[in-house]
C-alpha cells in the first residue's frame, strides 16, 4: 500500500523548490496526496478495512494542516499547488 521509492523520488523531483529540498510543505503535500489516492483505491475494494481507514483520515488531516500553513505562508505557491494536484474540485 505504501508508495514505491521511485514514485516518491519522482514526486519530490516534481515539487521541490531547489535541488536539496525534500521536506518542504509542497513536497509533503504531494506525497500525502499520492498516499491518500492509493488508500482510497484500496478502500474502494476493501470496505471493512477500518485500520486503513483510520490511517487515511490521519493522512487527510495532516495534509489539511499543511495546506492551511502553506496558504498562510505563501498564497501564490498554495494556489499553484492546488491546481497542479487537482485538489479542491
Amino acid at each position: 500500500m505504501a508508495i514505491t521509492k521511485e514514485k516518491k523520488q519522482a514526486l519530490i523531483k516534481d515539487f521541490q523548490i531547489n535541488d536539496k529540498d525534500t521536506g518542504s510543505a509542497q513536497v509533503q503535500i504531494a506525497v500525502l496526496t499520492e498516499e491518500i489516492n492509493q488508500l482510497n483505491a484500496h478502500l474502494a475494494i476493501h470496505t471493512h478495512d477500518f485500520h486503513s481507514k483510520r490511517g487515511l483520515f490521519q493522512k487527510i488531516g495532516q495534509r489539511k494542516r499543511l495546506l492551511a500553513y502553506l496558504k498562510k505562508a505563501d498564497l501564490v505557491a498554495y494556489t499553484a499547488l492546488i491546481e497542479k494536484l487537482n485538489l479542491r474540485g
